[in-house]
């Protein structure tokens, strides 16, 4: 198993690609700790995984664009496992938005969750990483759009995008520390988030389409990759992103 004897910790993990990397973590030996967010119906569906998958999980609350509500979560993953060696920043939200019409509360509520919190779940993590003394994997999961616009998505793109750059400058800062820090930057992939998409089959058809692999992905196959990148398999890679994407970014010309 590439995982065992480690502890990580997913944010966002109650459902979709979070979900996803916990089931595969576990099943590759790693101890995981799911974060949600305190919600009833996100507490709920956490507290099945773990009685799903067993002891060698546990549920924690937080939102990630508070400071404090984060920092605790860290302190009580360590205080129940001992440690982390991986941190898996997942959480994130999208809000389908004309440029002209984003307020100020749009933009400030996408960019706390998408960028304000990956910086302070990662910074929290390199902290506890780096008075561990032994290293660790960072891991954000990002998205195709870093690099390919989302019409309607422009704070969306634009956390993305500044998350991609933040992961690199993190990956030379921490280099010293033996701390990997890479993205996954998945494309269309077969989660809730894009439930609405995969309901319609003209929409489903018209996103396939576009994909040369001719279907979305699945968050196992995500997963799977993030496995890697926990594993002592990535040690002399940092600083990259790797796209699960069946080629979208590749955006084929038809014609």
């Amino acid at each position: 198993m590439r995982l065992e004897n480690k502890v990580a910790l997913i944010t966002g993990a109650s459902s979709g690609i979070g979900k996803g990397i916990v089931e595969q973590f576990v099943k590759q030996g790693a101890k995981v700790v799911i974060n949600h967010f305190p919600s009833d119906k996100d507490a709920a569906a956490a507290a099945e995984m773990v009685k799903q998958l067993g002891e060698n999980t546990l549920a924690l609350p937080a939102d990630i664009s508070k400071r404090d509500q984060v920092e605790k979560m860290f302190v009580d993953a360590v205080a129940h496992f001992g440690r982390l060696d991986i941190v898996v920043s997942n959480a994130g939200i999208e809000k389908q938005i004309p440029f002209q019409d984003i307020t100020d509360d749009d933009w400030d509520k996408v960019m706390s969750v998408n960028l304000y919190g990956a910086f302070v779940v990662s910074q929290t993590a390199v902290r506890q990483m780096i008075k561990q003394g032994n290293g660790g994997k960072m891991i954000f999961i990002s998205s195709v759009h870093e690099d390919i616009p989302f019409p309607q998505h422009t704070v969306y793109c634009a956390t993305k995008g500044a998350v991609r750059m933040m992961m690199r400058n993190m990956a030379v800062d921490l280099a010293p520390h033996q701390i990997n820090i890479n993205n996954i930057a998945p494309g269309a992939i077969a989660t809730p988030i894009n439930q609405a998409v995969l309901d319609n089959p003209q929409d489903k058809k018209n996103a396939e389409s576009e994909i040369p692999w001719g279907r979305f992905g699945t968050p196992e196959e995500v997963a799977k990759v993030a496995v890697f990148l926990a594993s002592g398999d990535s040690d002399y890679v940092t600083g990259s992103t790797y796209y699960v994407d069946g080629g979208l970014t590749q955006q084929v010309t038809k014609y």
